[in-house]
């Protein structure tokens, strides 16, 4: 046998032993974000300076310590651990008795204990009059980065109490229990509970949005009432107590319904199954059975309706600021993605036409969280000031239609940044995607939306009158946006809308209140760039799609403000 093997032989053997490029190298491919939520975000920094003002010192560092916690990587990676394993249902123990219990993977309890324990639930009412409605919505912004699905028992804790305190008896036990700053998962009697979480329990299969239609029905028994029907979407479960519609002689009534009794026995809601939805996995939603439930009544006979939309009006601004946050992390990993990934010899971020798409993403969260934070703000007037009143009442239907609205092509656009890895669900974007739609269902869809925004307008004609005027504010800064007041004007939507037109009078409001918000407080050229691209060239301000900005007008200051 040959000493050596031949030359040629010898270098193919070389060539095997050296790492292929190819095969072990991972080249042109961005990391996750690590970022710091609040900080980075200067569109909100800047919309609660604006709407604001007297917020305290300790609510902006608990503001700034939250989102220091919702842009680790350990928070990205409970948000996908509890996607990754959805809520489970067991209904009955091992010996056959009803158990109706609801198992969450260790990380939901964990983002739960980030919120509650931070007080966010509750911070609305702790400030109340003075920036807690601001100091919420932010949070809740901040919050839905993190998991949107965790969100839901977080908003309906929050936007119970208005409720409950209605009644003195209900009040006096229940609020401590909600104002508290903990997380008990436990399944046990209320009385035992330091801290309690609440749902609500409004639709039927038969009548959806139509809740008059519910065949619910409550009997009187003893001091409080007997409650049996069904309930075919019960959103977190396993919450403490639930506001519940059910049937009296007098009409429909609101109930405080408790997930177990006062001797921590089963208190007849029975847990059918868990919807198998298409996004928000990480957030149970169930139907429910209500089999002689004991309950007690919150507010007038016949008087449901009027009574839980005290919490429906709080639960739709947290669901017209969630689409919002949704956007805001599809932009994050879009623009993070791009300023790391090279096509054609330089980074996707500087290439021309993918600034437009990202600018014009970047418009739309600086409108919607400037929208959001000033119906909060007009929350916190409403506390004060009766004529508030009104406006705040119109507002949050009008802020929930337009931002559902935007947020799936939105989300559409920011996952085709990242291309093929951006449909993938190990990517975040496939996720965010999958949320947009629950939004824009729940607490009302689009057209309930715009039907109750007509009915407002009629029963508060001052309500449109004080948005009118804000309008009017802005004039005379921008000429595209003069232009399309006066044509809003010119239809007289607002006096005289129609029910067929009501679309088109909501997503009016809507963009023309971004707009004058914009170009009260908003960099110049921020207003004017969403001006040129939302008013322009249609009678309908904010038609949909992504709108290339103006010749002339660069994205680079637009896009500055998205990350530093």
């Amino acid at each position: 046998m040959p000493d050596s093997l031949p030359a040629s032989s010898t270098e193919h053997s070389r060539e095997e032993e050296r790492p292929a490029p190819w095969r072990d190298e991972v080249l042109n491919q961005s990391a996750p974000p690590l970022r710091h939520a609040f900080v980075d975000d200067l569109p909100l920094r800047e919309a609660l300076r604006c709407h604001a003002p007297g917020l305290s010192a300790d609510l902006l560092t608990r503001l700034a310590d939250l989102g220091a916690q919702v842009g680790t990587l350990e928070t990205r990676a409970m948000g996908f651990a509890v996607n990754a394993h959805p809520p489970v249902l067991h209904t009955h123990d091992p010996q056959g008795r009803r158990r109706d219990d609801v198992e969450y993977h260790p990380d939901y309890h964990r983002l739960m204990r980030i919120a509650l324990e931070g007080g966010w639930h509750s911070v609305a009412w702790e400030a109340e009059g003075c920036g807690g409605h601001q100091a919420h919505v932010a949070a809740l912004y901040l919050l839905t980065q993190a998991e949107p699905g965790f969100c839901c028992p977080i908003t309906m804790t929050h936007a119970a109490w208005p409720a409950l305190r209605q009644d003195e008896s209900l009040a006096a036990f229940w609020g401590p229990r909600l104002r508290a700053r903990s997380h008990d998962p436990r399944t046990c009697a209320p009385r035992d509970k330091h801290c309690a979480t609440f749902g609500m329990a409004m639709t039927e299969r038969q009548g959806g949005s139509d809740v008059r239609s519910n065949l619910t029905q409550a009997h009187a028994e003893g001091e409080g009432y007997r409650l049996n029907g069904h309930k075919w979407f019960m959103s977190a479960p396993m919450s403490d107590a639930f506001l519940t519609l059910a049937q009296l002689e007098e009409g429909l009534t609101c109930f405080v319904v408790p997930r177990r009794r006062e001797d921590g026995s089963h208190n007849g809601l029975q847990l059918q199954r868990l919807k198998d939805k298409c996004g928000n996995r990480a957030n149970a939603s169930s139907e429910v059975l209500l089999v002689d439930a004991r309950g007690q009544r919150l507010g007038e006979p016949g008087r449901g309706i009027t009574t839980i939309l005290e919490m429906v009006h709080q639960t739709r601004l947290d669901a017209a600021t969630a689409p919002v946050a949704l956007m805001r992390q599809a932009l994050v990993e879009a623009l993070h993605h791009c300023q790391q990934r090279h096509a054609f010899g330089k980074p996707l971020a500087s290439q021309p036409l993918m600034q437009q798409v990202l600018a014009d993403i970047a418009l739309e969260v600086e409108a919607g969280i400037a929208l959001c934070l000033r119906i909060a703000r007009q929350f916190d007037d409403a506390t004060r000031e009766p004529d508030a009143r009104p406006l705040a009442r119109l507002a949050p239907a009008i802020a929930k239609y337009w931002h559902n609205r935007r947020a799936p092509p939105l989300l559409a656009e920011a996952m085709e940044c990242l291309g093929g890895n951006g449909y993938i669900e190990e990517h975040l974007t496939a996720r965010l995607y999958r949320e947009a739609p629950v939004n824009a269902i729940w607490e009302g869809s689009g057209n309930v939306l715009c039907l109750d925004v007509l009915r407002t307008l009629a029963r508060h004609p001052d309500a449109g009158e004080a948005l009118l005027s804000e309008l009017r504010d802005a004039r005379g800064q921008s000429p595209r946006y003069d232009a399309a007041l006066a044509i809003f004007e010119r239809g007289n939507l607002l006096h005289h809308a129609e029910e067929a037109r009501a679309r088109q009078l909501v997503q009016s409001l809507a963009v023309l209140w971004q707009a004058a918000l914009l170009i009260r407080h908003a960099p110049a050229d921020v207003a004017e760039a969403f001006c040129a691209t939302r008013l322009a060239g249609t009678d309908i301000p904010g038609a949909t799609g992504v709108h290339g900005l103006p010749p002339g007008m660069s994205p680079r200051h637009l896009l500055a403000r998205v990350l530093p």
